[in-house]
């Protein structure tokens, strides 16, 4: 296989080491998102939901606080914001959701748009490595005496298939990739705007048992 790589290489021109650039760029975006969302955004919802849905009916904002505030995932954040103004208007609560959303959602969406368009990027790559390849066939065969013809044009039909199979490879492997992480960022905006609408219509619902909470709601006392 290694062998295969580097006669490839080493027949398919400049413009290889321009799609293997490509590639080696979408492997780094490609790694980055899978760390956000599998690991960094990734949540177990209904344990989660649950635990937090038992502190809320029983009037325990301190413990909700504390939930949110020791988990690092975007929803607990959102979260956590809106719970701190629960003692507060609906609105507040609302508002304080949306402002944290606004900082959160972008960071599961970011940078998986990046895998389409370098799919698209290596197909063009591969076509252009087809198109040098082919120029160079025909460009020998012109210039080149006969008993050399046909090696010069086999070097350059060789040239043009390289460009073609590695840029396909690499636009499949972008394209495939693509289609999976922007499914799981969906996913997770989606479990973001359940579970807040959720989690407000709780606050809504049972305010009146957070004012006995002695706990205050500022981020210090969380911390704690």
């Amino acid at each position: 296989m290694f062998e295969f790589i580097g006669t490839a290489f080493d027949k398919g021109g400049p413009n290889m080491y321009v799609i293997l650039v490509t590639f080696v760029f979408l492997l780094g975006v490609l790694v980055e998102r899978i760390i956000v969302l599998y690991f960094q955004s990734n949540v177990d919802k209904e344990g989660f939901t649950k635990v937090l849905t038992k502190n809320i009916l029983n009037g325990d904002l301190r413990g909700a606080l504390k939930l949110c505030s020791i988990s690092k995932f975007p929803l607990a954040r959102i979260l956590q914001a809106g719970l701190m103004k629960a003692k507060e208007s609906d609105s507040e609560v609302q508002a304080a959701m949306d402002e944290a959303a606004l900082r959160e959602l972008p960071k599961i969406e970011k940078r998986t748009g990046y895998l389409a368009m370098l799919g698209n990027v290596t197909v063009l790559m591969g076509l252009l490595g087809t198109i040098l390849g082919l120029i160079r066939s025909f460009g020998a065969v012109a210039e080149a005496d006969a008993s050399s013809k046909a090696t010069e044009l086999s070097k350059g039909i060789a040239e043009a298939m390289y460009n073609t199979a590695f840029g396909l490879a690499v636009a499949i492997i972008a394209i495939i990739a693509y289609a999976f992480l922007q499914a799981k960022s969906q996913h997770l905006v989606d479990d973001v705007n359940e579970t807040t609408v959720s989690v407000l219509n709780l606050i809504t619902s049972n305010r009146d048992k957070f004012q006995g909470d002695k706990a205050s709601t500022r981020s210090q006392d969380v911390a704690d």
